[in-house]
């Protein structure tokens, strides 16, 4: 026996082996023959090496030079490579090694790793065990690795040639399940079966929970086939068996049900949610099925398909039917409602085909289906990766009243200044039933072209190749009708359409020291197909209408010149050390001259709206699609301005030091008007005030309004021609409409780095824009199950102001203001606990619109989450303990109950 201590080199173990095993069947015979003048008596065999010409046969030698090497039984393909930290013995006689502390043995793809090694040469089979110390305590595992999958065992037994073994006591993990077994018999590399083991989803030694099975067989990365098994929390079981079990491991999109959600609704009762099949039909389509049932007859069907191909298209369709029953029949309060829902979602690669662009954005249906929706009740069911449908119907979605919905066709003439646009559109309020369908919209646009400008320019460019000229038309559809009361008769006499044009011509002409003059053309006109005839009924005491069909036009021509320059100012402080450096202002004034002739004049005349006698100007074509032009001849100035303030200040940065930042103060802030000079009355035009800011890139600010400078009859409400400012009191003028909205978002420093959830949803390549926001809307309706402990907290605001004045129906003004805070945000109590809430308050009222609240608690692979929204017209709660784990999302415990007010 020969013992090597220390590292030794493998080239000179394999000498070795070779060495003894080659004496006994390496033959080596050199035989060579004096030359012969008999050639025929000695002739040449095969291995004959001639030497010299044809002619010399004195030179002949016959040569043999041999070597025949017979290839052992026990041999393997491939060369076995390993080594040994500590000591290593080598057995010529029964042809074994043993390899002692940190070893390591590598054949193909086979990895062995163990404190104590054996291999047999003859029956080519490895051995490898754990060892201990003197006080007991595990020096090291044995450890196999094989392709992707990976074993931790007291004791391993493997055969190169055969590629099979058996592992005791063995740990490994197959995809996101941790698993242990007290005997694995490894069938090849993918294949393997198990005895007396358990799997589970939490990484610990000692794991949280598990499910208990006497036999499995896995499938590596793709499923888990048991045979009894039931789950145990803590070590301790739970009496519940099942007798075989199916637990698919490979990612992606896998076929299969969808496990069903129980919940308790009060106007409904008991109901079971989500219950369907999903089936990937292949790489690029997929559909599911799935079904809402209630015990008190209310059911839900939906089929949802979705289909991709990748850098072309890809979409999803939905269609619901809802057969709503309140109560039991007879029962006072029984009420009955069938309605349905279709959405479909359609987009498609701009490389696909370049110049080319079809999406769709669908949302239709009956008026009542939305309403009659628990919150989240449609939310598709599958949410854990698998691609998702349409369907999601949210909280926000209950108290919808517009639903929109486009089909666009886009087309860019490559090289040409020519694009055409085809939408098909439509428009729906659920509150008033009534539905606008556009069909078509057809939009054709020039870009502006220079037809004076050569190809090749050359030398200083002449003012005349400045010239440009332009086109944009648009054709529009419409019908309009009520969805519970269709009729095709009802869609003819409904039926409106309408044209517009615009040839714009510009001119771009050298800079005047700091003054840029742009002279400016435009020629507009519009088609109608109906005129509308207003007169007030002495007898009635109502302004009737009479509708007269026809093709009709309009057209409006303006001219001009507009002028604008930038102006800087700034302030550089003198000190270095100063905490304000250096403040700069930015304006920039726009003045202009324009003239419009009238040429609608017979197309308006003032008519009376009301008993008192009040008299308003009305066009014809009020109520048409595109709407009259402005009335009067308009020549004047226009004028506005905007300015931008900047300041860069010494702050400390993250380190401690001192550094130069610049912040914004002032994004944007201005205002714009205009004055008639040959209007009779009311020469100043309204005028529009707007700004934005983000200060300290915290606080987003944007505010704009319209500003009337002339009083109003305090009776009628009717504007009269009088300043603002004229009388005794000073007033700027009246602010007809207006809105602010003021919005922060707060949190502290993360701990770490991670990518957030909504990022990873927005980001995977595998979703469509309308799968990414469903995604995202499930998230944000129960907050408690994607929490982001690595947060303590977050805060977010958002203030909105609204003002205006609506002309009534009676032709008389109403003035609407809004105004309301929202908010959400969240607090860890502890690394495991956290507490949060979302809402909206309404200012008007004083009260809250909408308050959802949820606590949530990591329980490490388990997690906790209570969802209560107590105020709003759905109420609900909702205690939910789940896996983290994806594949074992569906395996949560839920209570669930809505109260809803019909």
């Amino acid at each position: 026996m020969l013992q090597i201590e220390s590292k030794f080199s493998l080239k000179y173990l394999f000498f070795l082996i070779l060495c003894s095993g080659a004496l006994s069947i390496l033959t080596f015979t050199t035989q060579a023959q004096s030359s012969s003048t008999n050639s025929q008596k000695n002739p040449v065999n095969k291995d004959t090496v001639v030497i010299g010409s044809r002619s010399d046969t004195s030179s002949k030698i016959a040569k043999v030079d041999t070597v025949k090497l017979k290839i052992s039984k026990d041999s393997i393909p491939a060369q076995v490579d390993y080594e040994a930290m500590d000591s290593m013995v080598l057995d010529v006689d029964s042809k074994k090694i043993l390899l002692f502390g940190k070893t390591q043995v590598k054949y193909e793809d086979v990895v062995l790793n163990a404190p104590l090694i054996e291999y047999d040469q003859q029956t080519q089979y490895v051995y490898a065990k754990m060892n201990r110390d003197s006080t007991g305590k595990v020096e090291g595992m044995a450890k196999l690795k094989q392709a992707e999958s990976t074993t931790v065992s007291d004791s391993i037994r493997f055969n190169f040639k055969s590629q099979k073994g058996m592992t005791y006591a063995s740990f490994f993990q197959q995809s996101d399940f941790f698993n242990f077994a007290e005997k694995v018999k490894k069938a090849d590399a993918e294949t393997f079966f198990a005895s007396k083991g358990r799997f589970t989803t939490c990484n610990l030694d000692t794991p949280h929970f598990a499910f208990r099975f006497s036999k499995a067989k896995f499938i590596n990365k793709k499923l888990v086939v048991t045979g009894p098994v039931h789950p145990e929390f803590e070590d301790v079981p739970i009496p519940i068996y099942l007798p075989f079990g199916i637990f698919p491991m490979q990612k992606g999109r896998q076929s299969g049900i969808l496990p069903p959600q129980f919940t308790v609704n009060e106007n409904f009762g008991l109901g079971l949610e989500g219950l369907g099949y999903y089936r990937a039909i292949n790489d690029y389509v997929d559909a599911k099925v799935w079904f809402d049932v209630y015990s008190y007859g209310s059911w839900r069907a939906n089929f949802s398909p979705t289909y991709r191909k990748k850098y072309r298209y890809n979409g999803t369709f939905n269609f619901s039917l809802q057969n709503t029953k309140f109560a039991f029949k007879n029962d006072p309060d029984y009420s009955k409602n069938k309605s349905f829902f279709v959405t479909w979602t359609h987009s498609m690669d701009s490389k696909a085909r370049p110049g080319v662009s079809f999406n769709a954005s669908v949302n239709a249906g009956s008026s009542k289906f939305l309403r009659l929706v628990p919150n989240g009740a449609l939310v598709n069911p599958g949410f854990t990766g698998n691609v998702s449908g349409a369907g999601n119907y949210s909280q926000p979605m209950n108290f919808t009243n517009q639903l929109n919905s486009t089909i666009s066709y886009q087309k860019t003439w490559q090289g040409t200044p020519f694009n055409l646009g085809v939408n098909l559109s439509h428009n729906q309020n659920t509150s008033t039933k009534i539905v606008n369908l556009n069909l078509p919209d057809i939009s054709f646009v020039m870009n502006t072209i220079y037809p004076f400008q050569p190809k090749e320019s050359v030398g200083q460019s002449k003012w005349y190749e400045k010239l440009g000229i332009g086109y944009n038309g648009n054709y529009r559809g419409q019908v309009t009708f009520y969805d519970t009361a269709f009729k095709f008769r009802q869609l003819i006499d409904t039926f409106q359409w309408g044209a517009t044009h615009n040839v714009p011509i510009i001119l771009s002409l050298p800079a005047l020291g700091p003054l840029q003059v742009a002279p400016n053309i435009s020629f507009k006109e519009r088609w109608f197909a109906q005129k509308f005839y207003r007169k007030w009924n002495t007898i009635t005491n109502k302004l009737d209408t009479t509708i007269e069909k026809g093709f009709y036009a309009a057209r409006e021509m303006t001219m001009g010149f507009s002028f604008s320059t930038a102006l800087f100012g700034s302030y550089q402080a003198k000190k270095q050390t100063a905490a304000i450096q250096a403040i700069r202002h930015v304006m920039r004034p726009v003045f202009s001259l324009n003239y419009k002739p009238d040429l609608m004049k017979p197309f308006y005349s003032l008519q009376q709206v009301n008993q008192r006698g009040d008299k308003v100007q009305m066009s014809v074509f009020d109520g048409s699609l595109f709407g009259p032009f402005s009335a009067e001849r308009y020549g004047g100035i226009g004028f506005g301005i905007d300015n931008n303030l900047e300041m860069k200040a010494r702050v400390k940065s993250d380190t401690g030091e001192a550094e130069i930042k610049k912040i914004k103060l002032l994004d944007g802030f201005g205002i714009s008007g205009g004055y008639n000079l040959l209007a009779d009355s009311f020469n100043l035009s309204t005028m529009s005030i707007y700004a934005r800011s983000s200060l300290f890139d915290k606080i987003n600010i944007t505010a704009n309004a319209s500003l009337d400078p002339y009083k109003v009859n305090p009776v009628t409400g009717y504007r009269i021609n009088q300043y603002a400012w004229q009388g005794s009191k000073f007033n700027l003028g009246r602010i007809v409409n207006g809105n602010i909205n003021i919005s922060t978002s707060l949190q502290s420093k993360k701990k770490d780095d991670k990518k957030s959830l909504v990022s990873k949803i927005s980001q995977d390549e595998n979703l469509t824009n309308d799968q990414i926001q469903q995604q995202l809307d499930y998230v944000r309706r129960n907050p408690a199950e994607f929490t982001d402990f690595s947060i303590p907290w977050t805060l977010s605001l958002s203030y909105s102001l609204s003002f205006t004045k609506l002309l009534q129906r009676d032709y008389t003004y109403k003035n609407e203001l809004t105004s309301s805070v929202t908010f959400n945000g969240d607090f860890s109590l502890t690394p495991k606990w956290k507490i949060g809430a979302n809402g909206y308050y309404d200012l008007n009222t004083m009260k809250v619109q909408s308050l959802t609240t949820f606590i949530s608690r990591d329980l490490h692979c388990w997690q906790l989450s209570i969802n209560v929204t107590p105020v709003g017209v759905y109420k609900f709660f909702n205690i939910s303990i789940s896996p983290k784990s994806g594949i074992l999302r569906d395996l949560k415990i839920n209570r669930t109950r809505y109260f809803y007010t019909q």
